[in-house]
């Protein structure tokens, strides 16, 4: 292995140790009933304040929500170029590289999302139609910071046109900041699940970047 990925490894196993530090902090720091129904908030003089500031703004929670589709769209287009792949080359070893460990660092990204609807660490700052509901870490923010990066990757492999490419790779990165600030501000997500969805998500983008050998340029 090469040094390079080597520290790249470390550099990302560093993120995900931070989010675990992260993480544990807002279940036992400042926990105060501070949620909708009395629910427990770690944090929460902090959380208190940047909620107050930022306000609720549901139509602003509706805009991120649908365009939370987008990352879904973008994770189905290249499953099914891996799978146009597979059945060209007849063999699944002869699918890219870069695709089959984005497939596998999909998977991982499923599995993380799945175990913190399944462990609550705790719940949003207003009811969604009348229910409480899990809020850490921020699951849009963890899929858009967890796909889009990764996309700029294998589209700067794919599009040979350097102009296009940095438009393309601008165009995400703008997407990227509007739905991660947008959540924020509508006032739907606390400010540690933000903080919580981004050191995952950094983390998890590091490590396929080691793995996969690609780079953003």
């Amino acid at each position: 292995m090469k040094k390079g990925t080597k520290r790249e490894i470390l550099a990302a196993a560093g993120f995900i140790a931070a989010f675990a530090v992260w993480t544990a902090a807002v279940r036992f720091v400042d926990v105060r009933a501070i949620g909708p129904q009395g629910s427990l908030v770690g944090f929460a003089t902090m959380n208190a304040f940047v909620h107050k500031l930022t306000g609720v703004h549901m139509s602003l929670y509706t805009i991120t929500d649908w365009l939370g589709l987008v990352p879904l769209g973008v994770a189905l287009a290249f499953a099914i170029m891996g799978l146009c792949q597979r059945c060209r080359r007849k063999h699944i070893l002869k699918v890219d590289y870069s695709i089959l460990a984005l497939g596998v660092y999909y998977i991982v990204v499923m599995a993380v999302y799945i175990l913190f609807e399944i462990v609550e660490i705790n719940y949003r700052p207003i009811l969604i139609n009348g229910y409480l509901e899990a809020s850490y870490p921020s699951s849009t923010t963890m899929l858009v910071m967890c796909v889009m990066p990764t996309a700029i990757m294998q589209l700067n492999w794919r599009i040979k046109n350097s102009i296009v490419r940095k438009c393309v790779a601008a165009v995400i990165v703008v997407f990227i900041a509007f739905m991660v600030i947008g959540r924020l501000l509508s006032g739907v997500h606390w400010f540690s699940d933000i903080v919580g969805g981004a050191l995952l998500s950094i983390g998890l983008v590091m490590m396929y970047r080691a793995v996969s050998g690609l780079r953003m340029k």
